[in-house]
């Protein structure tokens, strides 16, 4: 009950004409018969003249009014005493707007949820307990506490021994990570079942969930291409219709065939159509983990041709892995690699951390040094175990070991070299892994009609034409500057164009790209804040998924619309002949509009989605497990 009670406040208008309906039922039963149709006819005149205002000012913003047969159906059919009929068109008008409305508020809700679920508040530790304090008042250093099941307000790091995160919002892992003291922890992450103490490392404004949620609320915020894709339609079916109902006019000598055309003529398929389907398909775009900043994105990304890729975190990981350890002799393998992740617990490389965790895979045993030095942009020398340890560039360490050697390398790898004690000890391979699923993620795209792929990178020629070549992109640009990029791009004759990227340099070619695609996945960057739509989740097939989703969503906007055009003609010719009464002709055309919303809320997708996971599934069966390999051992 009170679920329809905030229905009839929130759509009073509605509520208002079924209130106007009944008082008519009421007078009609009282004998006053004569009295309901001055009410009526006042009543549907007023909200004509309503419309009327709203119209003109929407035409003085340079926007079509498509209500122009809305209104002249009221007034036709108040004109020639078709009142009841009259009472009708306003209901559906007004009832069409409502309808309109609560499909959107459906639509959004996966768009909304990470608004909602956004954390306000924070636990702070002070002397002797915890004070709630707003979010934007936790500054970086402070230790907050994080309650069961309590999502984490800001980016931190763990004080407790032990944590258990879901963090399914922000990575899209679906498993429950374990985390334990000095590991990050992402805000929007929610908290197992003990509560844990955290310090925090940024704001609340730079903090990575709250940054999603800020691309989430520019989404919302954002309003689908209705003028631009009805505007296709509008004036040929308003011309028509109008055309019509005055050829009916005069060959009938029957002014009351006017209003009867017209009342079937209503644009609401045009008006409510486009709107719904497009803000369906940024609903399915959010529950997909993409956010689309306006619905214009899905128009391009419906009609993109050609896609351009950035190396670096977006074809690859971007985090270069263990891939081969040369060790010169006497030195064997596990003794070199233990040395060298040893020395590099103490220094900020890059791939300190890929060392480190394939030391421990194997499980080799690493020391503490006496001493360490990191010298930037060279290597580290570090003391363990009485030897002084030496990683680095070539020539780094060949100042402490005159004896070391280059060792040969294949494209997309790189050599860190290793003394030991003075003495040249090898060398250690790591390469960029390619992504699992780039390889069938340009495949679908070319099955959607993205048949031009490019790759844009600052890295170098060969490193870039190895990953090309396994790819099967023959388009490559390598050792570019952020306006090489944005060259490049203008440039390119098959348009629409999509850029996906991920780091800050890619900032300036995303903007420029007529779609833009940010890989997002750890938080919102400078990529993120230019591109048209982020990817949330470290998948670089949300790429095809997201074209997918705009292909889906302009069909089904089409197809709503055709469907409401198609039907509303046929009832026209037919009414023309005088076979459809006027309020028989309005009763019909809300049951013509409920088809039409019903048809454009597909594009929510639930049902599409099943259907690409059943493609995914069966796809995945057949693909080899390591296919896509960039071939590093």
């Amino acid at each position: 009950m009170r679920r329809i009670v905030r229905l009839a406040r929130r759509y009073w208008v509605v509520t208002l004409t079924l209130g106007i309906g009944v008082v008519g039922i009421v007078l009609a039963l009282a004998g006053a018969g004569w009295l309901v149709q001055w009410v009526f006819s006042a009543y549907a005149l007023a909200v004509a003249l309503w419309q009327a205002v709203g119209m003109v000012r929407a035409m003085m913003h340079g926007r079509f009014g498509l209500d122009i047969l809305a209104i002249t159906a009221i007034v036709a059919t108040v004109l020639v005493g078709e009142f009841v009929a009259a009472l009708i068109v306003v209901l559906m008008l007004t009832g069409g707007d409502a309808l309109e409305d609560y499909a959107n508020r459906r639509a959004k809700r996966e768009l909304d949820a990470l608004l909602t679920r956004a954390p306000q508040f924070a636990h702070l530790v002070v002397d002797g307990g915890y004070q709630e304090v707003p979010i934007d008042q936790v500054r970086v250093g402070d230790a907050l506490l994080v309650r069961p099941s309590e999502i984490v307000p800001v980016d931190g790091v763990l004080l407790s021994a032990h944590a258990e995160l879901d963090q399914s919002s922000i990575t899209g892992e679906s498993i429950p990570v374990d985390k334990a003291a000095g590991d990050e922890v992402l805000s929007g992450s929610v908290n197992g079942q003990e509560a844990v103490e955290m310090r925090a490392t940024s704001t609340a404004a730079s903090s990575q969930y709250q940054q999603i949620v800020a691309l989430v609320a520019q989404a919302a915020e954002s309003k689908a291409p209705v003028v631009r894709l009805a505007d296709r339609y509008a004036v040929p079916f308003t011309v028509f219709s109008l055309a019509l109902a005055a050829v009916a006019w005069w060959v009938s000598g029957d002014s009351v065939r006017f209003a009867e055309v017209l009342v079937l003529a209503t644009p609401c398929p045009l008006l409510i159509a486009a709107p719904v389907a497009f803000i369906g398909g940024m609903s399915r775009g959010a529950r997909n983990s993409i956010i689309v900043k306006s619905g214009g994105v899905l128009e391009q990304l419906a009609e993109a041709r050609t896609a351009v890729f950035d190396k670096t975190g977006t074809l690859t990981y971007g985090a270069p892995e263990l891939s081969e350890v040369r060790p010169e002799p006497p030195f064997d393998a596990d003794e070199l690699l233990a040395a060298v992740a040893s020395a590099e617990q103490y220094s900020s490389h890059v791939l300190a951390a890929s060392f480190i965790r394939a030391a421990r895979d194997r499980g080799l045993t690493l020391h503490e040094a006496s001493s360490a030095q990191e010298a930037a942009t060279n290597g580290v020398v570090a003391d363990i175990g009485g030897r002084q340890v030496v990683v680095g560039k070539f020539a780094f360490v060949a100042e402490h070991a005159p004896d070391a050697v280059r060792t040969s390398i294949a494209p997309g790898e790189l050599a860190v070299y290793v003394a030991i004690g003075g003495r040249y000890a090898g060398a250690l391979l790591a390469s960029d892994r390619l992504r699992a699923n780039a390889a069938s993620t340009l495949q679908e795209l070319s099955a959607l009609g993205v048949t031009n792929t490019m790759m844009l990178t600052g890295d170098a020629r060969e490193t870039a034409e190895h990953i090309a070549a396994g790819l099967g992109i023959t388009r490559v640009r390598a050792e570019c500057l952020p306006a090489d990029k944005v060259a490049e791009v203008a440039g390119i004759a098959e348009r629409p164009v999509i850029m996906v990227g991920d780091g800050v340099n890619d900032a300036p070619v995303l903007a420029a790209a007529d779609v833009g695609i940010a890989m997002g996945a750890k938080g919102a960057t400078a990529a993120s804040e230019s591109a048209d739509a982020v990817i949330l989740v470290d998948d670089i097939h949300g790429v095809a998924r997201a074209v997918r989703i705009g292909k889906d969503t302009v069909r089904i906007a089409l197809q709503s619309i055709w469907l409401g055009i198609i039907v509303s003609v046929v009832l026209m010719v037919i009414a023309a002949f005088g076979f459809i009464p006027a309020t028989a002709g309005a009763l019909i055309q809300e049951l013509v509009d409920l088809a039409t919303i019903l048809a454009a809320l597909r594009a929510i997708g639930g049902r599409l989605d099943a259907r690409e996971g059943a493609r995914g599934v069966d796809a995945a069966a057949g693909v080899p497990a390591g296919s896509g390999s960039s071939g590093a051992g």
